[in-house]
């Protein structure tokens, strides 16, 4: 099957795009593995933050199950196609006694679409510091979902965003769906988990928040130009993605996701987002580039 079937859980459709098969030992001088597309995607080009958490799957299935993603560093070389299936190719580049290091190319049609390398670690203790949560953020109870804010309305792309989405994404203040309310800054916070309790696997949790974090991760740099997603003509992609696990999470409990871009220029913005927990812990933290064009003729900051 080449995608995921329609399916009204978005749950299940998550767990099942993370769901890997070995392509049947498959091996050359790299591990082989295929996973879906996604049957309830709203566009045709397939969501960037899918091929970084299946590519982080393949990679963490040929080290041992003491091994921990702590780092990855990924470039989307193509658009996707959210019809296709994907081949993921990983090669084993080192095996230390603490660290492994894996390259992993997500392929559609024998081109490759991303290409990644991400490290491993065994469990280890030695010096800790971290950010400060920030304060005075409210709790998620008190803010509108999606599906509040987006369920009314009939377009294909709203009701996807409202229901078919596997995480609950609540903005801290005004969300950019449509425009860019208040001041214009470069910066801001949502809280998200999944939609639903996810298996104990560590290594699956933080792919799927290296799923979640591609979905408002440029929004700051948007933000602060007045862009909302509803700009007529705007054209937005992922260029790069680089993620870091600090510590042991659990994506299936809130997470603040506090993102700042302090750059944009050349048609491209820099956004950096931490992930704490609601104990205030710095879990993660993630960086992307992304290409920002918008149309002559619409006003921007």
């Amino acid at each position: 099957m080449n995608v995921t079937p329609k399916s009204t859980d978005p749950m299940e459709t998550l767990l099942r795009i993370l769901e890997l098969s070995d392509a049947g030992g498959a091996q050359t001088d790299e591990d082989i593995f295929v996973g879906l597309g996604d049957a309830n995607a709203p566009r045709p080009r397939l969501f960037g933050g899918q091929v970084l958490a299946q590519s982080l799957i393949a990679a963490s299935r040929t080290v041992g199950s003491d091994h921990l993603v702590h780092s990855m560093h990924g470039y989307f070389l193509r658009p996707g196609d959210a019809a296709a299936p994907l081949t993921f190719g990983v090669q084993r580049l080192r095996d230390g006694r603490s660290f492994s290091a894996r390259r992993t190319h997500a392929y559609q049609g024998s081109v490759p679409i991303l290409s990644m390398i991400a490290s491993f670690q065994r469990p280890d203790s030695g010096i800790e510091h971290q950010d400060t949560m920030p304060e005075g953020i409210p709790a998620p109870e008190t803010l509108p979902t999606s599906a509040d804010l987006l369920g009314g309305i009939d377009h294909p792309v709203a009701q996807a965003w409202a229901y078919d989405r596997p995480f609950d994404i609540r903005h801290v203040g005004a969300n950019i769906y449509f425009d860019v309310k208040g001041e214009h800054v470069a910066h801001q916070a949502v809280w998200l988990k999944t939609l639903g309790p996810m298996p104990a696997d560590q290594n699956l949790h933080r792919a799927a928040l290296a799923y979640a974090s591609d979905y408002t991760l440029l929004e700051p740099s948007l933000r602060r130009h007045g862009i909302s997603w509803s700009t007529p003509g705007i054209s937005v992609a992922s260029l790069d993605h680089a993620m870091w696990w600090h510590r042991p999470l659990k994506v299936d409990d809130w997470l603040l996701y506090v993102a700042a871009s302090p750059s944009a220029s050349e048609a491209r913005g820099l956004n950096l987002g931490r992930f704490f927990n609601r104990d205030g812990e710095l879990v993660a933290t993630v960086a992307q580039e992304g290409m920002i064009r918008v149309p002559e003729g619409v006003e921007t900051d």
